[in-house]
């Protein structure tokens, strides 16, 4: 197979690469892989006049993302089926791109159902060492705006609920109708 044309490395990324091929250790019998000197950076070509520096907006602060969690009481009534679980979804097997649209719409339709507790199938992962995408992922979606107005708190779910590969997800009550 022939290769394309192969880009440069950005200045960000040729910074990655020297600080991983630093720490990189070769294989027994193989050469290292020496990193790059720093690049000095160009001097300008002319001095610029003395002006003021343009005012720069004040960089924007992220807005701290609050995890709710389940208090201990609700999880303990959930596990053992006094609460119960109104609908669940599975997200085995899809890409993050897939599981997000449907997570997203799932909750959107139980959200409008007026359900209040569901459970959400992530799975564990394929590998031993470290956890699967979705697991750490799913999370995270929860405080992103979309899933704010759905989401009210979630927790890992009981070992008969599928353990550490799933979660407990509670959804917000809808607003009271207070027409005319």
């Amino acid at each position: 197979m022939s290769r394309s044309r192969v880009r440069d490395l950005t200045e960000e990324e040729r910074i990655l690469w020297n600080l991983v091929a630093r720490t990189a250790r070769p294989l027994k019998g193989k050469p290292g892989v020496e990193a790059e000197p720093p690049r000095a950076e160009e001097p300008p070509a002319k001095p610029a006049p003395q002006t003021p520096p343009p005012a720069q907006p004040k960089p924007v602060q992220p807005q701290r993302l609050q995890v709710h969690h389940l208090d201990r009481l609700t999880q303990k009534k959930i596990s053992k089926g006094r609460l119960p679980i109104e609908a669940r979804v599975d997200l085995h097997g899809l890409r993050q791109d897939e599981a997000h649209s449907l997570l997203l719409s799932f909750l959107r339709r139980a959200h409008g159902s007026g359900i209040r507790y569901v459970l959400v199938i992530t799975g564990k992962g394929r590998s031993l060492a470290s956890d699967g995408v979705l697991k750490r992922s799913v999370p995270g979606w929860f405080a992103t705006p979309p899933f704010r107005d759905l989401v009210s708190g979630f927790e890992d779910a009981a070992r008969n609920h599928g353990g550490e590969g799933a979660l407990y997800v509670r959804l917000r009550r809808l607003p009271h109708d207070t027409g005319p």
